[in-house]
């Protein structure tokens, strides 16, 4: 098994700190997956460090971890492939979040289910290195301040003992001291800023077979991936609704999932808390072509974002 970013140093042959690896992910908080999730990954960590790549097939996966019977179709059942793309992105969460330290990053290489397992960090995309350079950008000219305060103060510190010295000098101590006065300033904290908040209920799936169910998952979790890298609004799920302040707008994010004749149909709807007013809707419509799912989740999750960022 090959590594991601032109790396070689895989660790199949050290199955043991593999598993070490995979136990810290699976006990981790950051690791948000349903149990299904977890035993999925699991199963294919332990055939892949076996060498038993029979068995990670989508046929295979179905019957030992989801509970498929013979007559499994992937193509009428996607179960597999969403439950593989909401693990791609709850491992690159967890590294970016809990695991930036970890020894060994375990993956799932798109276009299979074998998983790679890597010595050292990941070769992040261009967008996660850019928050990673603008959050060092930011780090540095944070130093710079404090160093400039620092500097600041014991200069401020002399010009001050400078100034009552040459006071003294001038005018009598008594004098001096009776012309001073206190000065009381009224101070006031600065409030942060007060976003709006955007509560995800999870899409029901409308249709007659397991996998609409599947897919509403999936595109729930991949929206509310999207909608946490839109920094005007903040993101929260069902039952975790902060109380609010005044002025503070808060948004149900709710919809429907529904296959038919080999398409996807989606339904997005915002509902205003405050009177239950529906503010935005959006449909879309996507051929549910063989192995498209996971990119067809996440167009829509994008274009959900981007249509709640133009809100803002």
């Amino acid at each position: 098994m090959s590594s991601p970013g032109g790396q070689s140093d895989d660790l199949s042959s050290e199955p043991a700190r593999v598993r070490d690896q995979l136990d810290r992910i699976l006990s981790s908080a950051e690791f948000q997956v349903p149990d299904r999730s977890r035993r999925f990954l699991a199963y294919i960590v332990d055939e892949g460090l076996a060498g038993r790549l029979e068995n990670l097939k989508a046929y295979a996966i179905a019957q030992a971890v989801f509970g498929r019977d013979a007559s499994f179709d992937a193509q009428n059942d996607p179960v597999v492939r969403i439950e593989t793309g909401r693990i791609r992105r709850a491992l690159e969460r967890y590294y970016l979040v809990a695991g930036q330290g970890d020894p060994i990053q375990i993956t799932i290489p798109k276009g299979g289910y074998v998983p790679s397992f890597i010595s050292g960090q990941l070769d992040v995309g261009p967008e996660t290195r850019s928050i990673r350079g603008d959050d060092e950008a930011v780090a540095r000219q944070e130093k710079r301040r404090v160093a400039h305060r620092e500097l600041l103060l014991p200069l401020g510190l002399l010009v001050v003992l400078f100034a009552v010295s040459v006071f003294a000098l001038v005018r009598p101590i008594e004098g001096l001291f009776a012309s001073l006065r206190p000065i009381f300033v009224a101070t006031s904290p600065r409030r942060d800023e007060l976003r709006p908040q955007i509560v995800v209920e999870p899409l029901v799936g409308i249709g007659r077979g397991d996998g609409d169910a599947d897919i509403a998952k999936g595109l729930t979790d991949g929206i509310i991936v999207q909608l946490t890298k839109v920094n005007s609004i903040a993101v929260k799920t069902l039952g975790t609704e902060a109380p609010l302040a005044a002025d503070q707008a808060q948004l149900f994010l709710q919809g429907s999932v529904e296959t038919e004749n080999g398409r996807l149909h989606v339904q997005i709807r915002l509902v205003d808390r405050a009177d239950g007013a529906v503010v935005w809707t959006g449909a879309y419509d996507n051929n549910l072509r063989e192995g498209g799912i996971l990119d067809i989740q996440d167009e829509i999750a994008r274009q959900v974002a981007d249509a709640m960022s133009m809100r803002q």
